[in-house]
């Protein structure tokens, strides 16, 4: 399953986020989701200890001025990644 993150995680229920993802499936952190993939914080280290493949988009790091603060541990996708991704997983869920 592709679960995607659009809101700030300290807006969003976090706990059952991760709690719903199963191994293999795949997170899009996008819009203010990015917050959540900053470097050194508890939320990254959260997500990072799940059984979820994280992935950020680019274009909305950039936007935010936060490419260069995003955890080395995910990876940084455009949106032709982010399409494939959306193909590979037909079953999605918006959080």
């Amino acid at each position: 399953m592709l679960h995607t993150l659009s809101s700030s995680p300290y807006h969003a229920d976090l706990d059952t986020l991760l709690r719903s993802v199963d191994e293999g499936d795949a997170l899009v952190l996008l819009q203010d989701g990015v917050i959540a993939a900053l470097a050194g914080g508890d939320i990254i280290h959260r997500l990072l200890a799940s059984a979820v493949f994280l992935y950020v988009l680019r274009p909305d790091t950039e936007a935010r001025g936060m490419t260069e603060q995003i955890s080395n541990n995910v990876a940084l996708i455009d949106y032709n990644e982010f399409v494939q991704l959306t193909v590979e997983h037909p079953q999605q869920l918006a959080w």
